[in-house]
């Protein structure tokens, strides 16, 4: 651990993450009791928002890790995982005996701290938290794109522009009369279920506590989520990748689906058993899926999801606005408050589940 003395009463923070002088300003500002720990230099340039990772081109030169590191060892808390790496954090956290508090980019972070294995005295001793809830609007909006395509014949109107065929006219499907199976009612479902309600669709949720959110007309546990298959025009999923969710959305699931039915993934690609997803697709179980998710990133040159006319792919792109960077500083700000008050802080990662 760095050998600086910690100012009582203040947190010292060290930025592990790009974080443009603009957003430095507004944490400052938000939690003025915050003492930054950043040097620019030590990131390599982003090439959009929110591209935490950066150029994978760019390196450190050994002096240059050592600086990144030195800072990393010294601070209370991390703003960011270190270069988005699991094992970089795993060697922060067995370094800096007094990192109290990590705080991922990502909305679900949960996966990356489960990655650097930590065992679970570190785990007891760091509170970790994700971005969760940031990346809600542009999310739902994507999901409200995808569940709109599939009622209105996405895949049949780009074929008949394509081959230049005027065709005979046909009816759509109205929202409005539709019925949504809506997985998950956290930051991003509950933006869609509010979303969805306004088109006048009956949205069905599921929850593990059996609470509701407003926009939705019912929930149900996700054991049962097979049985309600049957009455649903689509499926919109927001849940995490655990082991809990993973191929939640199985064969048994997609065979008991309403023919024609439209898939929007949003959440996490291991929550949909892809190899059931192609055969219902190709069998018209599955009408349109749209998805910004998949099971391996990038999605693999030869999978066939590429090139299925009823599929939209989306390269993971669909929560990325230019507000996500000053909206996670928010937040971040928020929950420094809280930590230096003594209050439980938004959006803690469950280390049992990890999401």
């Amino acid at each position: 651990m760095g050998t600086e003395e910690r100012a009582p009463g203040r947190l010292r923070v060290a930025v592990a993450a790009p974080l443009s002088e603009d957003n430095r300003a507004r944490i400052l500002a938000l939690e003025p009791r915050i003492d930054l720990v950043v040097d620019q230099s030590l990131f390599p340039p982003m090439r959009w928002p929110a591209d935490f990772a950066g150029d994978p081109s760019w390196h450190r030169t050994p002096a240059q890790q050592r600086a990144y590191e030195e800072s990393l060892d010294s601070a209370d808390a991390l703003y960011g995982i270190p270069d988005v790496d699991p094992a970089a954090l795993a060697r922060t956290v067995r370094a800096n005996r007094g990192l109290r508090w990590v705080h991922t980019m990502a909305a679900g972070g949960g996966s990356q701290v489960k990655a650097a294995r930590l065992t679970a005295d570190e785990l007891e001793r760091v509170l970790f938290t994700t971005s969760a809830g940031v990346h809600g609007q542009p999310l739902a909006e994507f999901a409200l794109f995808g569940v709109l395509g599939g009622a209105k014949g996405l895949p049949r109107l780009i074929r008949g522009q394509r081959d230049h065929e005027w065709g005979g006219r046909w009816t759509m499907g109205q929202v409005s009369e539709q019925t949504i199976l809506l997985l998950g009612l956290g930051g991003i479902g509950r933006v869609v279920a509010q979303q969805l309600h306004a088109l006048g669709a009956k949205v069905i949720g599921t929850s593990r506590n059996g609470t509701g959110v407003p926009g939705v007309h019912e929930v149900v546990p996700l054991d049962r989520i097979a049985e309600v298959a049957p009455t649903v025009d689509a499926v919109v999923n927001t849940l995490p990748g655990t082991a809990a969710t993973e191929h939640l959305l199985d064969k048994r699931f997609f065979d008991a689906l309403r023919p024609g039915a439209t898939l929007v993934n949003v959440g996490r690609g291991s929550v949909v058993d892809e190899n059931a997803l192609i055969e219902a697709l190709d069998s018209g179980r599955v009408g349109f899926a749209a998805l910004d998710v998949f099971e391996t990133e990038p999605l693999p040159a030869h999978s066939p999801l590429w090139n299925h006319d009823h599929v939209l792919v989306s390269p993971h792109t669909a929560a990325l606005s230019p507000a996500e960077d000053r909206l996670i500083a928010e937040l971040f700000a928020a929950n420094a408050t809280r930590l230096l008050d003594g209050e439980s802080l938004l959006n803690r990662v469950d280390t049992v589940e990890f999401y």
